[in-house]
């Protein structure tokens, strides 16, 4: 088998091991409060000790937005694999389905998961850092398909990522109750050039 795609086992249960420690720290999380637990309770929590635990986490922070990460690497993954018959304006929104389709999938954990995170101004600062790294690779994918400037590109990535934020904030604030796309759909709406 020589699938690049293809996780070796020993990958296979970091992955799992790393889920495990993220599921047991944001129940944690949840029921304690972020700013009063510490890493050493994440382990105690887990049963593992506190260098087990580094090891799959740098920080607390770490263990809810891990995931921030490949996000932006899928995000712009999606945006390449638009129809290049698309206005950058709709491939950016149709690029977000990747982002948006775990809040549809499991709307329950992700209303918890995204409450903590704005409720949280540590978690919430450190999103919008790790977000903030998304941009450049969207950029880089955008310009594969057009000709515009750097600065135009760059505006319109970050356009697309503030409608992301607002509509999630908005759903949130409903308590999950809005529907996230029609929310997203909307601020895209509002800004789409004419």
């Amino acid at each position: 088998m020589t699938d690049p795609e293809r996780l070796s086992t020993r990958e296979i249960a970091r992955v799992a091991v790393r889920d495990r420690l993220a599921e047991v720290g944001f129940e944690l999380f949840h029921r304690e409060g972020f700013d009063r637990v510490t890493v050493n309770d994440l382990a105690a929590a887990a049963g593992v000790g506190r260098s087990t635990f580094l090891r799959y986490f740098t920080s607390k922070e770490d263990v809810v937005l891990g995931a921030l990460e490949t996000e932006g690497q899928r995000l712009a993954a999606a945006l390449a694999a638009r129809p290049g018959s698309e206005d950058e304006w709709t491939a950016l929104r149709r690029g977000l389905d990747v982002i948006v389709e775990p809040y549809l999938r499991d709307p329950a954990k992700a209303l918890a998961l995204t409450q903590l995170i704005l409720r949280t101004p540590a978690l919430s600062a450190h999103s919008l850092e790790k977000q903030q790294s998304w941009r450049p690779r969207l950029v880089a994918a955008l310009s594969a398909r057009s000709g515009a400037t750097e600065l135009a590109l760059s505006v319109r990535a970050a356009a697309a990522l503030d409608c992301l934020n607002v509509a999630v904030e908005l759903w949130a604030a409903s308590d999950g109750q809005r529907d996230l796309v029609e929310l997203l759909d909307g601020g895209f709406e509002v800004l789409r050039p004419r």
